[in-house]
């Protein structure tokens, strides 16, 4: 009997050290020892640090970025079993850098695939089982030294994206298992910690069980995508911070509802300023667990993406007079409303002048800088386009930061897709055993991005079939955000979505739908395909878009062209785009199984570039139009399609041009009613 219990003793030390069975071939397990997802916000260690808000040079965050030993192999059979060991010898590896995708990096293939999963030339699907052969697998190890001031603290590790899944030790011991490729993973890692050097290790396959939902059309690609670091907290902190800004029926006067999770005991002050930085509301929260308190606000300024006003809540725990930590939220005052077959925001109904955007760099694949996002942003505001599609997963927490910054209003997609299972029986929205997955997957993305005042609508994925799972995330999440709408394209016009966002509806479809009794709005998730020398029938779409009031707008697929900086020897070195496919004359993917140039349906080049159909966008998108009324006489109308802005501050100059000399000139100011048309000027002499 002594001997059996100390076998079964010894067994069971060996799976709390390994820890490596079939998590990533089971979709009941999408997650071991992970934190709860908590919505996006940092904890500083004081006031002043809180009001810089750069939590990089915070004395709460230590990085993890920067180059890891690494290993891979090209089968899973083959990856490494013991590799996270305090004395396994590493120095044979190769290096990779946090963050960083293999294939970038002289590790495996870029490829490109629109439907179906990437292993569709040698293994036919059978979920939740995924290939060995060519499920590549890349074993990472790294050594830290935690802060000093850090002993007596909770430290999380913050994983910001990794492709496929990832499996976590410290010091030679198992932490935890994630799949999610989108979202950010943390855990604690506080009791595995010692004085010292620490050893970091994780595993990531190419492919898990959870792959199945993460068919999307773009380039395959496998590590981490993301920003990694370490960050510390007190014993008591506040757990999660929700805020629900609102206005009153006259859309003047506001609320904000601050919900609290507090893990422990403590005091939490509370207070509002304004985007000057004038205090406008205080309260104060006490005791332990789910508190909540609402401030009024009188007249704040109003958020849309026209004009993004944002106020911050501090909210600072304190243990009797001791400041444990300050966490800073940005607000935005605006109410979403479904009224009269229309989305209201803040009682005005919005056309939705849209794209959708991969997250895709031409010289990182998944790692998108600060500085290619802002670019993004200055491309949508240049072009006439106030709002964006995460397609088809979440997005990097900085790019809601940047859409609450500048004003973009988002459909904020979760991490599903899975139409190279088809849509009929074997769709994983009918699979019982995916379920979990479904709900985990939209739960974490509400949960994280609820405090972002750009998020007007959650969408429950793409190309994913129907069937009860998404009837499930839908009900869900209508339960915890009443605040925003919901959308599913799969769903069509029932019950389960709140948008008809239907993609490539032709124009009679759209016609005899706006025309129609149905109460939903139409906002179509894709429609113009911008591959090619096309958007020459896209003015067509917005004729109907501002004839009807139904028919509020689009996502032109896609914004940018999905396309990668490569040196070939060929080219005597120098650097082209490389695309999908065959990629021309180079021989090195023609037996990948890449689609052709699918990707390359962007308004714009992979570097941001403008492609021709851009000044088509810009043209029907444009805010301010301009018409000749009575040409004889040099009149013309002006119109304001502005939503919440008026032209009293714009200036105007008009020109007449005969044979291409001008031949008159002048000035005229603008006026103040946004949606208004004016006739402001005629023009002396003919035109």
């Amino acid at each position: 009997m002594k001997r059996q219990l100390l076998t079964c003793c010894l067994a069971m030390c060996s799976l709390a050290t390994m820890a490596q069975h079939d998590e990533w071939k089971n979709p009941e397990i999408n997650a071991v020892n992970r934190a709860p997802m908590h919505t996006n916000y940092f904890a500083y260690s004081s006031s002043e640090e809180a009001a810089k808000a750069d939590k990089e040079n915070s004395s709460n965050f230590m990085t993890l970025n920067g180059i890891w030993k690494f290993n891979w192999v090209k089968n899973a059979d083959a990856r490494p079993t013991d590799f996270y060991r305090t004395d396994y010898n590493d120095k044979g590896w190769g290096q990779m850098k946090v963050p960083g995708v293999w294939e970038m990096n002289g590790y495996g293939d870029p490829i490109y695939v629109n439907v179906g999963y990437a292993w569709r030339s040698q293994y036919k699907n059978n979920p939740p089982y995924v290939p060995i052969e060519n499920n590549h697998v890349g074993s990472y190890r790294k050594e830290i030294i935690i802060p000093a001031e850090w002993s007596e603290k909770e430290i999380f590790a913050h994983f910001g994206s990794v492709t496929s899944n990832m499996y976590l030790w410290v010091n030679g011991k198992y932490v935890g298992y994630s799949e999610d490729s989108k979202l950010e993973a943390e855990f604690n890692l506080t009791k595995y910690l010692k004085p010292g050097k620490n050893l970091i290790a994780f595993q990531v396959f190419r492919w898990c069980d959870g792959t199945y939902l993460e068919d999307q059309d773009f380039f395959r690609y496998s590590g981490v995508g993301r920003n990694c670091y370490l960050y510390s907290r007190n014993k008591k902190y506040i757990q999660d911070i929700r805020v629900t800004p609102d206005l009153d029926s006259n859309y003047t006067n506001g609320t904000l509802n601050v919900a609290l999770n507090l893990n422990g005991s403590g005091t939490v002050e509370l207070n509002l300023t304004d985007p000057a930085g004038k205090s406008v509301a205080t309260a104060q929260v006490n005791g332990n667990g789910q508190k909540s308190v609402v401030m009024d606000v009188s007249n704040p300024e109003k958020w849309t993406a026209e004009t993004p006003n944002l106020y911050t809540l501090t909210a600072t725990l304190k243990n009797g007079s001791n400041t444990l930590e300050v966490i800073p939220v940005k607000v935005g005052f605006r109410k979403i409303e479904l009224k009269g077959g229309q989305i209201l925001v803040n009682g005005q109904p919005v056309l939705f002048k849209g794209a959708d955007r991969h997250e895709m760099d031409p010289d990182g694949g998944y790692v998108v800088s600060r500085e290619r996002m802002l670019q993004d942003i200055l491309r949508m505001k240049q072009l006439n386009i106030n709002a964006v599609r995460t397609c088809h997963y979440p997005d990097d927490n900085l790019w809601y930061d940047l859409c609450d910054q500048y004003g973009i209003y988002v459909v904020a997609e979760a991490n599903i897709e899975s139409h190279g299972m088809g849509y009929g029986k074997e769709t994983l929205a009918k699979n019982p055993s995916y379920k979990k997955a479904h709900m985990e997957r939209n739960q974490r993305n509400v949960q994280r991005g609820y405090n972002h005042p750009s998020i007007i609508f959650w969408s429950l994925g793409n190309e994913a079939g129907y069937g009860p799972n998404f009837e499930q995330c839908y009900t869900w999440i209508k339960n915890e955000d009443k605040t925003r709408a919901v959308q599913y394209e799969q769903a069509g016009t029932n019950e389960f979505t709140d948008i008809f966002c239907p993609m490539y509806y032709d124009y009679g479809g759209c016609d005899k739908y706006s025309q129609g009794d149905n109460t939903r709005p139409l906002i179509q998730c894709e429609y113009a395909h911008a591959m090619g020398n096309s958007m020459g029938g896209f003015k067509e779409y917005w004729d109907m878009v501002r004839k009807y009031p139904k028919y509020q707008g689009g996502f032109i697929w896609d914004f940018k062209d999905q396309g990668f900086r490569m040196e070939t020897e060929s080219r005597d070195g120098r650097i082209y785009w490389m695309y999908n496919g065959k990629m021309g004359s180079y021989k090195w993917l023609e037996d990948k199984p890449s689609e052709w140039n699918t990707g390359t349906d962007g308004i714009l080049s992979a570097d941001g570039t403008p492609k021709p159909q851009a000044w088509e966008v810009k043209k029907v998108y444009q805010y301010i139009q301009f018409k000749g009324k009575d040409a004889a006489h040099g009149w013309i109308t002006v119109r304001n399609r502005h939503d919440f802005t008026n032209l009293k501050d714009y200036a105007f100059a008009w020109e007449i041009c005969r044979n291409g000399e001008k031949t008159a000139s002048g000035t005229f100011c603008g006026f103040a009613s946004p949606r208004a048309e004016r006739h402001p000027f005629g023009l002396a002499g003919n035109s």
